[in-house]
């Protein structure tokens, strides 16, 4: 490809509404441009590396025995509304009509539209176990959307959906696309762990994440340095080990006027913050009249109420909801800040760390007090205990191998066991061995084809530009001719060599722009070229060419004779 030719629209200067790399670098590398909030057109370089990565997960995929196909970006309400998604997805999903009033939802992902083809196609248990994918545009209608195509409104998705007659045939299918997505990401160059997962708005009863390591990922993954252990911080388990101090004085109130955080109690009354319990007011879940309870959690000092773990406890809101400060204010007769399970009228929940504490300060759930010298049992007779709070730097390993280490992670990808949730709903069955009629086991397995990039580009970058993995690179070589017009050899030779490489089927970028060589070369390394040629009528004079290593920043001279083949071997390597 000649760039007199191409569209390579790279900028000089960092945009401003990028905050994170890998948005800036696809900016200026001319990868994308935004076209509305979380909506992008991917241009001629950005678009090579998309069907790179493309092209790596449709191999791995049909290896794993997955079909493809392809399904719409429109999909009827009414499949939403059967499988009971269309109200529970909330104001991510984007709603319309058309001209004859009919309502339809722009897909953020395609279970309803998949298993509405299976209950019609797949006739008998003979032709299970089936598993479908396809590559795909999604749109979710993001409140925030941010971080360039992190985070977008529309992006690429390789989706597939498994179904099964039973179980165990699910658990197989699940492994192998464990296996491929392994597999897809070691190709791609990633760094990455697979974790366990909540299963979010999907459904299902088991997951994992596949996450990139990254200080720019949204995730916090959590993974032990004494086994193989993993999980996204959603999901990992605490556990803790140690005994209650002996019960000391009795309770009794503290002024502590304008006090209304952990920390700001704990310095009023001369005590560290972790022997400050922390309070919160929550919801329970809604009966069939729409009301709900009040529910207590209770926390160790500064430690975080883990959302996910708390929206899993029985009776509690999935998702979680908090109460309002006037819904508080009500209940306890007390602003949030001065809450505490002393006479608490309500269900009170306890985290498995708060439950080791003793002699502890709560707010008096009266403003401007908080109790001293407070003990479970004796103080508060009533409580359950609870895997709350999120896990923190150097705590115990679930598995009792280690302590855990928390990283910073990209989600690119994530397996599903969905179990019946969308065939029993949407009655897709078929006929087992003995005649009867039951809905089908199904898998869902998704890969952020989009997100990818990001997400490469957040572990594969220096102070120049993008380095990409060698799979994903947009040109394989870039040829520099230094003001060819000016010189007819360095034209001729330019030309020759990239006749020679184009004819071997390498893919190369010449720049045959009558630029400055300092222009084209910040251009060739900010796109991420691993192999550069410089062709320069000082070099052709010695009957040498001069390549640069795009990774290393070495630079050697090769003669003119020697280089396709010295190119050869550098791609083989």
């Amino acid at each position: 490809m000649r760039t007199s030719r191409y569209l390579l629209s790279t900028l000089k200067e960092n945009p401003t509404e990028a905050a994170v790399i890998s948005h800036r670098l696809m900016l200026r590398a001319g990868l994308i441009r935004q076209i509305a909030s979380g909506i992008y057109t991917w241009l001629p370089t950005g678009l090579r590396v998309l069907h790179k990565v493309e092209r790596i997960v449709r191999e791995e995929m049909n290896r794993a025995g997955a079909i493809e196909v392809s399904m719409p970006v429109v999909q009827p309400s009414e499949l939403w509304k059967e499988s009971g998604r269309y109200d529970k997805y909330g104001p991510e999903l984007c709603r319309l009509k058309d001209r004859k009033q009919n309502e339809f939802v722009l897909g953020p992902t395609h279970e309803e539209v998949i298993t509405a083809i299976a209950r019609r196609e797949i006739k008998s248990a003979r032709q299970l176990p089936l598993n479908l994918y396809q590559i795909q545009t999604k749109f979710r209608d993001e409140i925030r959307p941010r971080f360039g195509v992190m985070r977008g409104r529309e992006f690429l998705m390789k989706d597939a959906y498994s179904f099964h007659i039973d179980h165990a045939s699910l658990e197989q299918t699940y492994q192998d696309m464990y296996d491929a997505y392994s597999r897809i990401f070691t190709r791609l160059g990633l760094d990455f762990r697979p974790v366990e997962a909540d299963t979010g708005a999907i459904g299902g009863n088991h997951s994992h994440e596949f996450q990139v390591l990254a200080d720019a990922g949204e995730d916090t993954i959590v993974f032990s340095d004494g086994s193989d252990y993993a999980a996204n911080i959603e999901m990992a388990e605490t556990i803790e080990v140690g005994e209650r101090p002996a019960v000391g004085a009795a309770c009794s109130k503290a002024a502590t006027p304008g006090c209304h955080t952990v920390d700001e109690a704990a310095q009023a009354l001369g005590l560290d913050a972790n022997q400050v319990l922390k309070s919160l007011i929550v919801r329970g879940e809604r009966d069939e009249n729409g009301k709900y309870e009040l529910i207590m959690c209770c926390l160790k000092g500064n430690q975080e109420l883990n959302e996910v773990k708390a929206g899993k406890v029985k009776g509690l809101s999935n998702p979680l909801e908090f109460a309002t400060d006037e819904e508080i204010s009500a209940f306890c007769g007390s602003h949030p800040g001065s809450l505490g399970p002393v006479g608490f009228k309500g269900r009170i929940l306890v985290d498995r760390a708060a439950d080791k504490m003793g002699n502890f300060a709560c707010g008096a759930n009266e403003d401007g007090y908080h109790l001293i010298n407070v003990n479970w049992d004796r103080d508060v007779p009533h409580y359950e205990v609870c895997d709350l709070r999120n896990v923190e730097e150097g705590d115990l390993s679930p598995d009792g191998k280690g302590h855990l280490h928390l990283r910073k992670g990209i989600e690119v990808g994530q397996v599903f066991m969905l179990g019946t949730k969308y065939s029993q709903a949407m009655n897709a069955v078929v006929m087992d061995e003995n005649g009867k009629s039951i809905p089908m086991e199904m898998g869902c397995y998704g890969i952020g084809v989009t997100r990818v990039i990001a997400a490469a580009i957040e572990q594969h970058h220096d102070e120049r530009g993008i380095i990409w993995p060698k799979s994903m690179t947009p040109f394989d070589v870039s040829i520099i001719a230094i003001k060819p017009g000016r010189c007819p050899a360095v034209h001729q030779a330019a030309e020759d060599l990239y006749a020679k490489l184009e004819a071997l089927g390498i893919e190369v970028l010449y720049d045959d722009r009558d630029e400055r060589p300092g222009v084209m070369f910040a251009d060739a390394e900010l796109i991420g070229i691993p192999h550069i040629i410089t062709i320069g009528e000082k070099s052709l004079a010695n009957g040498e060419l001069e390549y640069k290593d795009r990774r290393t920043g070495i630079k050697e001279n090769v003669a003119i004779a020697d280089m396709v083949a010295f190119i050869q071997q550098k791609l083989q390597a």
